[in-house]
């Protein structure tokens, strides 16, 4: 077979037919090389962080101060399961795809991520101010409508500001804002605990400035045109899915969805990179929600761990995910592989420094100073090796979907993952429920479910990163799969992988709410 005829592209009709990258509805060109001043660069990528910071800071406030939500909201650990798990994830994953579908569609990704930003910015004040479950439960939910399109969006953004080289470094410029969170929610724990400060009001804080950030973006950052993507850029014969000369705007718009739709499924690796991925952050999520409260029961003699702790999280997980970008940048005319190498072999590892982690105590036969300090030690190794990844893979996705609809790709990435990992805090929930916070059964229980859940994840995403290079070099050179899917092959097997997703979000759900009363 030649590669003329392994090469294939998608259109909204027939999956063989090709479809021109220029719209005749919206007359949108794209760049080979963005041609955008460095000043508007930086700034951009400034408000972006600031913005993606704060909208991801709410559930470091979860974290740090869950013995504080939980005693003064009068909650369960499945009710606390519930906050951080598919109450927010069913709604990130759902109303990600209409917001990034109609940011693509109205070529307006900056109007809507303002729009975004303000609205989960007020719903951040609406947490703070509640009083019981239910009240923080819907300001939660509604804080998932505008917090879900917003890494789609700037991710988005920023693949188009600058050249495809210098793309990972500028998207793991952004990524630092969850390491940061990190590091700025333990020193502000520390803080609230020595002054007495109530939880709540670190969230109001953060939906006001939150306000301030969205007016910024919305005055600084101007929209970019679209940069080719990797597969057209290898192959210029080779067409992404876009819109053609419907008979009106709605058809238009539905035809681009679905062709986007249809041009996931005849890539050879999405599928692969997206469960490996939400195996990777399902592991990631259960350590942010559950790692700081465990450790602060685990060294009751050491008041300042949080600070400590949160001072290792933001730094070196910053230098993590920097490094990786950097690394990714710097070696990108040898090899556009290394996104998948640096997030397997880098999770694998990190897996047992975490191990290392949990056991630190037992390890130092139950002498609480020389723990910590193998827990610090171990601690810095695990978050150096397994933060290399964030900005390095999600780069590598916008790059390798059609431009004109990559925020909507790029939801459709995010929501198998978001609807996997989200499963981690509800899982753990439920392995605690009835146990007492202040009792040691609850240290072990905790333990066990971390030591568990967050090696697992770590391996499978690691081995599944390994099995998808192959098919994301055939990607890369534009041989997708071809001709139309067919029911008894792969499009039966994403219906039945959706079908058995969605059955374990409902159950999940179903039984999460069945032990809230």
């Amino acid at each position: 077979m030649n590669a003329k005829k392994e090469k294939m592209a998608v259109s909204g009709d027939d999956d063989g037919q090709q479809l021109s990258e220029d719209s005749d509805n919206n007359n949108m060109s794209l760049t080979t090389n963005p041609d955008v001043p460095v000043w508007r660069i930086f700034t951009s990528l400034i408000l972006l962080f600031l913005n993606y910071f704060l909208a991801q800071y709410d559930k470091f406030v979860l974290s740090y101060f869950q013995e504080d939500v939980v005693s003064s909201l009068h909650l369960s650990s499945t009710s606390y399961g519930l906050l951080s798990g598919y109450a927010t994830g069913i709604v990130y994953a759902l109303l990600a795809l209409p917001t990034a579908f109609v940011a693509d569609y109205t070529s307006a990704r900056v109007w809507v991520l303002t729009a975004a930003a303000i609205w989960w910015s007020l719903c951040a004040i609406f947490q703070g101010l509640s009083h019981n479950f239910w009240q923080i439960l819907l300001a939660r939910i509604g804080m998932g409508i505008g917090q879900a399109p917003v890494e789609a969006l700037s991710v988005s953004l920023i693949s188009d500001l600058m050249g495809r080289k210098y793309v990972f470094f500028g998207a793991s410029v952004l990524y630092v804002g969850v390491y940061i969170g990190e590091a700025v929610s333990g020193q502000i724990a520390v803080a609230f605990a020595r002054t007495g400060t109530p939880w709540n009001t670190a969230l109001i804080a953060i939906g006001v400035v939150g306000v301030v950030v969205a007016l910024l973006v919305r005055v600084f950052v101007r929209e970019p045109k679209r940069q080719i993507s990797l597969v057209m850029a290898n192959n210029l014969n080779h067409q992404a899915p876009t819109s053609a000369a419907f008979p009106s705007r709605v058809v238009t718009g539905r035809r681009n969805m679905l062709s986007t739709f249809r041009y996931i499924a005849h890539m050879r690796s999405f599928y692969l990179l997206a469960l490996s991925a939400a195996f990777r952050q399902l592991g990631g999520n259960v350590f942010g929600y559950y790692m700081p409260s465990y450790l602060s029961n685990l060294y009751p003699s050491q008041p300042s761990l949080l600070s400590r702790y949160g001072i290792i999280v933001g730094v070196v997980g910053s230098v993590a995910v920097l490094t990786g970008g950097l690394l990714t940048s710097i070696l990108w005319s040898r090899t556009k592989l290394l996104p998948l190498y640096l997030t397997a072999i880098g999770g694998m590892i990190s897996s047992i420094f975490v191990l290392l982690m949990l056991f630190s105590l037992d390890i130092s036969h139950g002498n609480q100073k020389r723990g910590i300090q193998v827990l610090y030690g171990t601690m810095s190794i695990a978050y150096l090796t397994a933060e290399l990844w964030l900005g390095a893979i999600n780069s590598l996705i916008a790059l390798l979907l059609p431009p004109r609809t990559k925020t909507f790709g790029l939801a459709v990435w995010s929501l198998v993952q978001v609807l996997i990992y989200s499963s981690g805090p509800e899982i753990v929930g439920l392995a605690l429920r009835k146990t007492d916070p202040t009792s040691s059964a609850y240290i072990e229980k905790t333990r066990i479910a971390l030591a568990v859940m967050i090696p697992v994840g770590y391996w499978l995403a690691g081995v599944g990163f390994l099995l998808a290079v192959p098919l994301v070099k055939r990607d890369l050179a534009g041989h997708f799969v071809e001709g139309r899917l067919c029911w008894s092959g792969r499009k039966g097997g994403f219906l039945a992988a959706g079908c058995v997703l969605g059955a374990l979000v409902i159950s999940l759900f179903t039984v999460s709410i069945y032990y809230k009363f």
